[in-house]
């Protein structure tokens, strides 16, 4: 997707800072609650616009965790993209 669309792709700022079981027997709020604290940003996504890019999305609890964690370090927008829904 970042080479078609030419753009940067970064690996660099957006992380895991919690470990996760598996959701997939978890309601969707159960996921949600889950999700609390999950991930962090770097500092260096301030003013960014961001495309965030999912394989699956469910309920959206981990695109909604790492939107929030993106947004809190001050990034300017991020917009998701997946591959399919399940």
């Amino acid at each position: 997707v970042a080479d078609h669309f030419r753009f940067s792709l970064r690996t660099d700022l957006l992380f895991r800072v919690k470990a996760m079981v598996s959701q997939t027997k978890r309601t969707a709020e159960q996921r949600r609650a889950a999700m609390v604290g999950v991930f962090t940003a770097d500092p260096k996504v301030r003013g960014m616009r961001i495309l965030l890019i999912d394989d699956v999305l469910t309920t959206g609890a981990t695109a909604c965790a790492c939107e929030e964690a993106l947004r809190a370090a001050g990034a300017a927008e991020v917009t998701l993209l997946t591959v399919c829904q399940a």
